[in-house]
């Protein structure tokens, strides 16, 4: 445990002049350029880590936000500084916002490091931002406190809720197949994200939050706060004035992030049902601190970890109804039998300290169910491993067709994203209802950087017979908010030469979700010559890049390992 040292203010990690005196004199008199007063720049600094911005509409209400946790920080007696990151708003970057979460953990590491704060809030939301904060104030290693944006309300079509965004898909899925009209799906866009916040459901956004609230970095309960509700304008004060706490007595992240910590927040994962991507975050988050996980015990976590949290998109209801239902502390509460009650929050308090605390507050079970009558009696992710997947992929069996899981099927290939983009909708693709769908060249290092495409489309001529979902499987990922039987982050990914890359249209793929299975069925033979041939075309290959994209290239993980750099 790191020892916590005394808040240095503004004389805190002073700029090299060879002259130190000269150094403080120096900062404090531009300091005093921005009107500060003697009184304030004696305080302890709070840094606040805003990542607002123009691109990321799960923030317009930072604002308003921001205003609260420097009127916390002032009421306790500390100065707060604002500064920005870069901030990842995930429809809006291209090819992929996961192209940009390590560069903005490395934006956000720095600048803790090197400005004179002594302890930090970070205001993040959108999917990748969580991630990308906690893995740069882990390295960073100052006292840090997690303030999430919050879920967004959900909308009204026609007499139905909306919420961002697998009312986005489930409705484009309608479109597609000739359900609904131009006209309606034009009525849908403006009525699906309505307001600030994150995902309305149990996307990547909200299962972030849950589980950074789990590993104690956040306030306990401010994780599923709707974006809107005054109780997100309260806890952001709170922050604030804990923060300063935080000067004196606060550890940090490192700290506390052990391999008991990282085991509850598996535990969450699978209780509620969460997204896929945050095996990634999760991943590259536990390695910064020095833990591991073992995507084999996760397995063992899945079959003695019930879902008991009823939410879209393996679920009826949204994140505000969560928020009303208990929220993270009542999940908590049912898996008190399988957590490590042990560890601590930024605050010194116990987990079961927390428990015992709240084992009085209210849970509506049509939102939180109890542990001996759950929604499902194991977990609602698994790891899969076999000759396809060597070091592992993920399903995410919540949300997929159970009839699927046991099969042996004919593959359909796609080489690429634009591959997929200019033929999954030709009349004359060689499909049936029973294939396999196979995207290659969606991993971490390939040109499109691991994005949201695994969920690929069902072919228009089989949606509009009536099809509904298929076997897709690709070293991509899968919005939190999506669903149907998906397999994602096959490792090593294709564009590596894993054996994802060998696949051909025709050739069978066996899947077994009972035995945890995922093999393609070719001859080793047939695989040499292919990945010779492989091998000499890769050869002929360069791909021109600069900049922060090369680094990325060059030093980017596969997915078991976090999607991390290996700088770490």
């Amino acid at each position: 445990m790191t020892t916590p040292t005394a808040p240095q203010g503004i004389d805190g990690g002073l700029t090299d002049y060879g002259d130190k005196e000269f150094s403080r004199y120096l900062r404090r008199s531009f300091a005093k350029s921005m009107g500060y007063s003697n009184e304030m720049l004696d305080r302890p600094i709070v840094g606040i880590a805003n990542t607002e911005s123009g691109f990321n509409s799960c923030h317009r209400h930072f604002p308003e936000l921001l205003k609260a946790v420097e009127r916390g920080v002032l009421a306790a007696g500390g100065l707060p500084i604002v500064f920005p990151t870069i901030s990842l708003g995930e429809m809006y970057l291209a090819p992929t916002s996961m192209l940009y979460r390590n560069l903005m953990a490395m934006d956000t590491e720095e600048m803790i490091r090197a400005s004179p704060m002594d302890s930090v809030v970070l205001m993040g939301g959108c999917d990748k931002t969580v991630p990308a904060q906690v893995m740069g104030a882990i390295s960073a290693g100052k006292p840090a406190i997690q303030l999430v944006a919050g879920p967004m309300s959900t909308g009204r079509h026609r007499g139905e809720r909306l919420g961002a965004c697998t009312d986005c898909r489930r409705f484009w899925a309608r479109y597609r197949a000739g359900d609904i009209t131009a006209e309606e799906i034009d009525q849908v866009e403006g009525r699906l994200a309505t307001t600030p916040g994150t995902c309305a459901v149990m996307g990547t956004a909200s299962t972030m939050a849950c589980l950074v609230e789990t590993l104690g970095l956040m306030p306990a309960g401010s994780a599923s706060i709707p974006a809107v509700h005054t109780d997100r304008l309260r806890v952001a004060e709170e922050t604030g004035r804990l923060a300063v706490g935080l000067t004196e007595s606060g550890v940090p992240f490192r700290d506390l992030i052990t391999d008991a910590s990282i085991e509850n927040a598996l535990t969450v994962l699978l209780a509620i049902g969460g997204s896929t991507n945050a095996i990634i975050h999760l991943t590259a988050i536990a390695r910064r601190a020095g833990c591991e996980i073992s995507l084999k015990r996760f397995n063992e976590l899945s079959e003695t970890t019930p879902v008991l949290v009823d939410l879209k998109p393996s679920g009826d209801h949204y994140m505000e109804d969560f928020f009303a239902g208990g929220g993270v502390g009542a999940v908590l509460r049912e898996l008190e039998p399988l957590l490590n009650l042990e560890c601590r929050n930024v605050f010194g308090e116990t987990l079961g300290d927390r428990i015992e605390r709240e084992k009085d507050n209210y849970v509506d079970r049509r939102m939180v169910r109890a542990f001996d009558d759950p929604i499902s009696h194991v977990g609602g992710l698994i790891a899969l491993f076999g000759s396809l997947a060597p070091d592992g992929a993920i399903i995410k069996r919540a949300a997929a067709d159970p009839t699927l899981f046991e099969i042996e099927a004919r593959a359909c290939v796609f080489s690429s994203l634009e591959d997929l983009a200019d033929r999954i909708d030709d009349p004359n693709l060689d499909v049936r209802p029973d294939d396999v769908l196979i995207l290659q060249n969606a991993g971490p290092k390939s040109a499109a950087a691991m994005p949201e495409a695994g969920c690929l489309p069902i072919p228009a001529k089989l949606a509009a017979s009536g099809v509904k979902d298929m076997v897709r499987i690709s070293d991509a990922r899968m919005s939190g908010t999506a669903y149907g039987t998906v397999v994602l982050h096959v490792s090593p990914e294709a564009a590596v030469g894993g054996p994802l890359a060998l696949v051909k249209s025709g050739d069978r793929i066996a899947m077994s979700v009972e035995k945890r299975r995922l093999d393609l069925l070719v001859d080793e033979r047939t695989l040499a010559v292919r990945r010779d041939a492989l091998a000499r075309s890769s050869a002929l290959e360069a791909t021109e890049e600069f900049g922060y994209r090369t680094l990325y290239r060059q030093k980017v993980q596969q997915a078991h390992l976090g999607c991390d750099f290996d700088l770490w």
